[in-house]
């Protein structure tokens, strides 16, 4: 269980949880649905950095969720954008001008931004959840 007793307010043990501070929540939960609304990423691609970045972020409600992402994609594009999203969730400090620019020969600007921002709100989320001991939703019914 969480170290938080879940809201009323929300759906998911996550959105329960983060129900404390509706507004937030609310807003939170509209930035989401922009990410999975954009048409700049199938929800699939997304889904494998999501699981990427869950299990970097020692978010047990996340890795439990879908389980781990591909190994060997066979998609180039997936592939760097996983190895950006790991590297990412270890030690964003780390990413060089090069990689950046590395990854410019395979997603155009609007992709990369996206890509980041992804990460970051995804991290961010996970990062929320795990602090808070937030466990799988079958822990919560």
């Amino acid at each position: 269980m969480s170290y938080i007793e879940l809201s009323n307010y929300g759906g998911s043990p996550f959105e329960k949880l983060m129900g404390h501070a509706p507004e937030v929540l609310n807003q939170w939960a509209k930035l989401e649905e922009v990410f999975f609304r954009s048409n700049v990423f199938t929800l699939e691609f997304l889904e494998q950095i999501r699981r990427a970045l869950a299990f970097k972020n020692l978010c047990q409600y996340c890795m439990l969720k879908a389980g781990p992402p591909e190994e060997n994609p066979e998609s180039t594009r997936l592939a760097i954008a996983l190895r950006f999203a790991n590297k990412f969730a270890i030690d964003h400090t780390s990413i060089s001008k090069e990689e950046v620019q590395e990854m410019e020969l395979y997603f155009s600007r609007k992709e990369l931004i996206e890509l980041i921002a992804f990460c970051s709100f995804v991290t961010a989320s996970q990062k929320f959840g795990s602090c808070l001991g937030l466990e799988s939703a079958d822990h919560y019914k």
